[in-house]
């Protein structure tokens, strides 16, 4: 099964709004076939597998990450694929959460006569693929805030100067978290100060879908000719329902989004939506208001901080806008899922303590009609 995962990984970069699976097809110690999903819409990885397998697959074991899909979608189900094939026991790791296979494929090769085990190595298989758990079972993506840092919490210069706090080294390690995640998360503030591209630079030729570029812009103020107008990746803006549209913004994808009680957009809402455009993963790259706004609201699943060596003074910048404290009962509890250095910055990467009160919840309010500007599903490739 470990190998199994390891094979599953390959298609980190590729394979979303699918998870990511692997398969190892086996006979005692020795190894037959393996496979691994590459892209949506092409083989599964238990095709694969028995593909390289053959005729040896019969009677043999298959390893699978994720329970074997058993409905026709884009591909045929692996479920009658594997009874096909003759295998005398299946091991999954996680059942499928998603309503068409969950438990559909278990039951269906328990009917065909084949031995199956479900649990084995249970938690690498939900970390693997935490974000279409996520927005399968909560109705909104994984939501990952990356910040880079001083050593005295300063994000940037009083005039927003922030190029560059982290090195080289720490700078192609957020690509890789780019690359994983369905959509980049920003606000117009940003696009604003930095007119970021927002797009995944990894070195050829390694594979990566486009990430869709989502940003938040309650006025629409992202002016003509800034980067993330340009065709390297899809985009959508989520705006106020009375936001005026200006004529370059015209034929963009855009997403009108209730206001919230603050009168800032439902960012509950603009979550909710972006599920519905399949996406898994959400990388965050915003200034403070943002990513504050996110943790203070409770939609937060992981904090990505990269803290440089270096000190930036009183007057630059803080790295969250949250609300004030009463007491220290209140304080925002966060444990560390890891800790690595990059280059000659460290990297932590933190999720929320059960109980505090940054551990996110579930949506409350209803996501408010998009725009039918474009298509739907403009951000899944």
């Amino acid at each position: 099964m470990a190998h199994a995962l390891r094979l599953a990984e390959k298609g980190l970069y590729t394979t979303q709004p699918n998870p990511r699976v692997g398969c190892v097809i086996a006979r005692g110690e020795t190894v037959l076939g393996t496979g691994w999903h590459q892209r949506a819409g092409e083989p599964h990885a238990e095709i694969f597998a028995l593909r390289e397998a053959g005729e040896s697959a019969r009677g043999a074991t298959a390893y699978v990450t994720l329970e074997p899909c058993a409905h026709f979608g884009r591909t045929p189900p692996c479920a009658d694929a594997l009874i096909a094939a003759g295998v005398g026991r299946v091991v999954i790791a996680h059942e499928d959460p998603f309503d068409k296979v969950s438990g559909a494929g278990i039951e269906k090769l328990r009917a065909a006569g084949i031995g199956v085990q479900v649990g084995l190595m249970r938690d690498a298989a939900h970390e693997l693929n935490i974000g279409f758990f996520s927005r399968i079972q909560r109705g909104r993506p994984w939501v990952r805030v990356k910040l880079a840092m001083s050593l005295d919490g300063r994000t940037a210069l009083a005039d927003g100067s922030s190029k560059w706090i982290t090195g080289e080294a720490a700078r192609a390690d957020v690509q890789r978290w780019r690359a994983r995640a369905s959509a980049i998360l920003s606000a117009s503030g940003t696009v604003l100060s930095d007119n970021p591209h927002l797009t995944v630079r990894l070195p050829p030729p390694e594979p990566f879908v486009p990430a869709l570029r989502a940003i938040v812009d309650t006025a629409l103020r992202t002016p003509a000719g800034a980067n993330v107008l340009d065709a390297s990746a899809p985009t959508v803006f989520f705006h106020a329902p009375d936001a005026h549209v200006p004529d370059h913004l015209a034929h963009a994808t855009r997403a009108a989004i209730r206001r919230d009680d603050a009168g800032g957009l439902d960012l509950h809402a603009a979550l909710h939506w972006l599920a519905k455009q399949d996406v898994n993963e959400v990388h965050v790259e915003a200034g403070p208001v943002l990513c504050g706004a996110l943790l203070a609201a409770g939609l937060v699943d992981e904090l990505l901080v990269y803290i440089a060596p270096l000190l930036l003074g009183d007057s630059a910048r803080p790295m969250l806008h949250l609300p004030p404290l009463d007491d220290m009962a209140s304080r925002w509890q966060l444990r560390t899922l890891d800790r690595r250095q990059v280059g000659d910055d460290m990297r932590l990467q933190l999720r929320a303590a059960t109980g505090s009160p940054a551990t996110p919840v579930a949506p409350t309010t209803p996501v408010a009609p998009a725009t039918p500007v474009a298509p739907a599903k403009a951000g899944v490739q």
